[in-house]
């Protein structure tokens, strides 16, 4: 199956599957794909925390809104988030990254407000979020992306203090009535005209 086959295929699950699980090796393999997400000047600004544990996703789904259900019956939920601490950032780039890169963050991104900074965070934790989401479809695995979260309390289950949670996604496998499968309902988007502009 091409790519192209996989994004016509793959949609927002709403309904899991919980008897069904994810090898593991696919879920190594998407750990592996998230830490070879491409960020401006290979900031990686960001951690990724699957949870699977059951006392866990239960205390998640409590503050996901409407997800509570996809919550309690995926595999796994995988949690986006980038720093907040933003002494730690400058220790981590300083420690990792090409003297150059450092230089245009203390030049171009850090005399920034502070929620500027942390905005510019959140667009490359959404990179990230854009790979992962094309490699579950590439790899036959079904995904929720769900803002539809309360990060601060989030950030309090999984005891992070110098990171927020931004976007969380529900993996695993759909249920077989599920009602927004593609055979059920038909993709929606607008026509490839007012989306792609060739100049």
């Amino acid at each position: 199956m091409s790519f192209l086959d996989s994004m016509q295929n793959r949609y927002t699950t709403k309904n899991y599957d919980s008897t069904k699980k994810i090898d593991q090796d696919k879920i190594d393999q998407l750990k592996e794909i998230l830490r070879l997400a491409p960020s401006s000047i290979n900031s990686q600004p960001w951690k990724f925390t699957f949870v699977t544990n059951e006392e866990t996703r239960k205390q998640l789904s409590e503050i996901s809104w409407h997800n509570t259900q996809k919550v309690l019956d995926c595999d796994s939920v995988v949690v986006f988030s980038r720093y907040d601490n933003l002494d730690l950032f400058e220790d981590h780039i300083k420690a990792s990254l090409h003297p150059g890169a450092v230089g245009y963050y203390m030049e171009f991104v850090k005399p920034k407000p502070t929620p500027e900074i942390k905005a510019w965070f959140d667009r490359q934790v959404y990179i990230a979020l854009g790979i992962f989401l094309a490699a579950c479809a590439e790899m036959g695995i079904d995904a929720t992306p769900m803002e539809g979260i309360e990060p601060e309390n989030y950030d309090k289950v999984l005891g992070d203090t110098d990171f927020n949670s931004i976007v969380a996604v529900a993996i695993g496998h759909r249920d077989a009535e599920d009602f927004n499968q593609p055979s059920k309902k038909p993709k929606s988007r607008m026509e490839l005209e007012k989306v792609v502009r060739t100049i």
